[in-house]
């Protein structure tokens, strides 16, 4: 009898702790449910990560497209998606040099560059268009929009690899040389810097062209490799060239460069999408009241800068030699044409449109 009561007893024991021990693995379950039913403290920490993006580019650091374009815009997008964008530049070709950039980003050296398409000669074709001779700008307002507005409606496939931020231009361009250039024969066998399209003009023109990024112009000049450049009038005082030529040229119907800030596509589609929208009002801001009309402000000064400091002569051609110039290079917008139905493209339709947009602008911003 006492056997089967202590034996009844052990099993009641033994009972207990099996029940105990549900009660406790249950315990266990719902404290671990409740855990993931509070676990919104998560986006907390979401929110506080920051992307941080390099971007490459070419200018000096002290030059107005890093102080008042590039610096302003970059907080502009911190600030937009609450600190969660983040962007460091690299000026000076520190990075990247001025002709790698845009490769540089394709393949994630640099998340952001701003460089001249023109650096890449034939990697762009479409947008040649934007730089050919002979196609008037009143100022780098008119031109930079009628690029942009130019690309958003072509959408060309050579741009579909990276996600651009905005394109803009210095707009009309001149030389600037060590000996005068006052006709077609002062232009005969003189080595001057250009790149791109401006190189073909010149050759049109009967000069010998040298293809450098303007960060070398300063020293080719000062040394004798160039005796001349082709670009906007910022370059005599924001690259100092005033101080190794003498003579300015104007010659508006030569040149229009055009620069992009461009992105990683991949590192883009991996922000978040309202990131997305705050750094494309940014970027449309910043275009409109900044980047267009960037060049015009620079060339301004740098006139002034280069007349009344440097003493510097301003050569008008007259119009008949104007003439000679632009029949000589008007073959180049044929050559366009011709280059863009060979690779299926409607070229003519593209200088046709890059025409009337530059008609409409110029009447908007002259």
């Amino acid at each position: 009898m006492k056997k089967r009561l202590s034996k009844s007893i052990k099993l009641r024991s033994f009972g207990r702790w099996i029940l105990l021990g549900l009660l406790a693995l249950i315990l266990v379950v719902v404290s671990g449910c409740g855990q993931k039913a509070s676990a919104p403290a998560a986006p907390t920490a979401t929110k506080s990560q920051t992307v941080e993006l390099k971007l490459a580019h070419f200018f000096p650091a002290t030059h107005p497209a890093e102080k008042e374009l590039i610096q302003p815009w970059a907080k502009a997008i911190e600030t937009a998606t609450e600190g969660r964008v983040k962007i460091t530049s690299y000026p000076g070709n520190t990075l990247l040099q001025a002709d790698a950039v845009y490769d540089g980003v394709v393949n994630g050296i640099a998340d952001l560059g701003l460089s001249c398409f023109s650096y890449n000669r034939g990697t762009f074709p479409v947008l040649e268009a934007f730089e050919l001779p002979g196609i008037k700008y009143a100022n780098s307002k008119a031109a930079s929009k009628v690029a942009w507005e130019g690309i958003k409606q072509l959408n060309p496939k050579e741009v579909q690899d990276t996600k651009l931020m905005m394109v803009f231009t210095t707009g009309p361009g001149d030389l600037y040389t060590k000996q005068p250039v006052r006709a077609l024969q002062d232009l005969k066998g003189l080595e001057i810097r250009a790149t791109g399209l401006s190189a073909k003009s010149l050759t049109a023109l009967g000069a010998t062209p040298v293809a450098m990024a303007q960060s070398e112009a300063y020293e080719a000049l000062s040394k004798g490799v160039a005796k001349g450049n082709l670009g906007p009038i910022e370059v005599l005082q924001g690259w100092k060239q005033a101080e190794v030529t003498k003579y300015l040229t104007l010659s508006p119907f030569l040149y229009n460069n055009l620069f992009y800030i461009t992105m990683n596509l991949n590192k883009w589609n991996s922000l978040d999408p309202k990131d997305q929208k705050a750094i494309e009002a940014v970027n449309q801001k910043f275009f409109e009241e900044v980047a267009m009309g960037l060049w015009d402000k620079q060339n301004e000064s740098a006139l002034k800068y280069a007349v009344n400091e440097k003493g510097m002569e301003v050569i008008t051609l007259s119009q008949a030699e104007q003439d000679k110039w632009i029949s000589l290079i008007k073959p180049i917008q044929d050559d366009f044409v011709a280059q863009m139905n060979q690779k299926g493209q409607k070229g003519q339709e593209i200088l046709d449109k890059v025409k009337n947009l530059a008609d409409q602008y110029n009447k908007e911003y002259k």
